[in-house]
């Protein structure tokens, strides 16, 4: 036993119960976000904005303590080379950014899919309504199956509590 806990029985302290919750070390590169791109815009100071169809209502975690991610284009091929973008969400608030300095394809447009990884650990059970945004389903891929586990919310979801 190691001195100082050694040090706690000779003072009649209990000795302490260790226990190790690991959490997003399991399962965070398990989940991948999977986004709609709905615009491309260019800044005034040349910075481009890709902006997809979920943000701070379904995953919070880069605005509150500043979390990262990547991202990268999927469903298609690009024909362009690689630049900086930022990946914001869809709520225009100065705080929804998902992914800053991300590299994606310059010819990236909407309707294009892009894939945000390692946000299975925290990212549903954080996720809210935030300007009445339903919130995504959750989906088990593997063996190259898909089930659904949390489906998504419908609006009659997000009427229900109103009882206006």
């Amino acid at each position: 036993m190691p001195p100082r806990l050694a040090d706690q029985r000779h003072h009649r302290l209990p000795v302490p119960r260790l226990t190790v919750e690991p959490g997003r070390a399991i399962v965070a590169r398990a989940g991948t976000t999977v986004y709609r791109v709905v615009g491309v815009k260019r800044s005034a100071a040349g910075r481009v904005f890709v902006t997809v169809n979920g943000g701070m209502s379904d995953n919070p975690r880069p605005g509150l303590y500043g979390a990262r991610y990547s991202a990268r284009l999927i469903g298609r091929v690009p024909s362009a080379a690689d630049r900086t973008v930022t990946v914001v969400g869809r709520h225009c608030e100065t705080g929804d950014v998902l992914v800053r300095d991300a590299r994606l394809p310059a010819d990236v447009r909407p309707g294009d899919l892009v894939a945000v990884f390692c946000t299975g650990a925290y990212h549903h059970s954080m996720a809210s309504n935030y300007n009445l945004v339903r919130r995504p389903p959750v989906i088990a891929v593997g063996q190259g199956a898909a089930r659904a586990l949390i489906r998504r919310e419908s609006e009659e979801d997000l009427l229900r509590r109103d009882v206006g």
